[in-house]
């Protein structure tokens, strides 16, 4: 299985994102941003897409922040995700079991080595 791409969160998750951890229906959000409703529905649908500066404005009137930062693009994690795409969810669920265990299993040690 080839990992094609990575998933990109358009304009219409970041919104809805927003809003949900806002706690706030399509109509709050709507009053607090001086928008119609009819805009944010559209725009959650992916419908219509906002410019960047009213999806910024939208997401501060959740009283969030939209930060955006560029990095060089790192794909090194690729094979990691194919070969845990290519195992049962069974095996997935295993495999992290045991990394919890293992790092579980480490912390005495590692508080010791803080304190000696």
């Amino acid at each position: 299985m080839r990992f094609a791409k990575l998933p990109i969160m358009h304009s219409a998750d970041l919104l809805k994102e927003a809003r949900r951890r806002a706690g706030l229906t399509q109509a709050e959000l709507a009053e607090r941003s001086g928008r119609p409703q009819s805009t944010i529905a559209r725009w959650e649908s992916g419908r219509v897409q906002p410019s960047l500066e009213s999806l910024r404005e939208a997401i501060r009137a959740c009283g969030l922040e939209l930060g955006f930062t560029i990095a060089n693009f790192d794909d090194s994690y690729i094979p990691f995700i194919e070969r845990n795409l290519a195992l049962l969810p069974s095996e997935r669920l295993a495999k992290a079991v045991h990394v919890a265990n293992v790092f579980r299993d480490m912390r005495p040690k590692i508080e010791r080595a803080r304190v000696g």
